[in-house]
């Protein structure tokens, strides 16, 4: 079976610091592979912030997950830092990319990486949407 190969980009926008807790860890000792989406989810929140939205709010329209995909590289545990950079790419109309990285603060280890797809959506109509023009020109600066 082919594996995953996700591409990253040379620099990220955007990065933030989340510890991870005993609430993380699985039986193994390790990052659970679930809660590790959660982290992403978490830092995703941190970057919509960081730009001055909330994901029910960029410039008036929200955002949908519509798929995801990860490479597992290394093992995180309970007290580590993990360090979550994020790029938006790849757009289309209706939305983009966000890839990621997450690496231990301490060590640089890389712990994943991966990518998330978003789309904009009026909740209001419940309909998909543009990508803003507000946001294109924030995160293309």
């Amino acid at each position: 079976m082919a594996r995953i190969q996700i591409e990253l980009p040379e620099r990220f926008a955007f990065a933030t610091e989340i510890p991870l807790y005993i609430g993380h860890i699985n039986y193994g000792g390790h990052l659970d592979n679930a809660l590790l989406l959660t982290l992403v989810s978490e830092a995703r929140v941190r970057f919509f912030k960081s730009l001055g939205y909330t994901e029910l709010d960029v410039e008036g329209v929200g955002i949908v997950v519509v798929d995801a995909a990860l490479q597992y590289k290394a093992e995180a545990f309970h007290g580590e830092t993990m360090v979550v950079e994020m790029a938006p790419a790849d757009f289309n109309k209706y939305g983009c990319d966000l890839l990621w990285r997450m690496s231990d603060k301490e060590s640089g280890r890389e712990v994943a990486r991966g990518k998330t797809g978003i789309v904009f959506f009026d909740y209001g109509p419940r309909k998909v949407t543009r990508v803003p023009d507000g946001f294109l020109a924030k995160v293309q600066a």
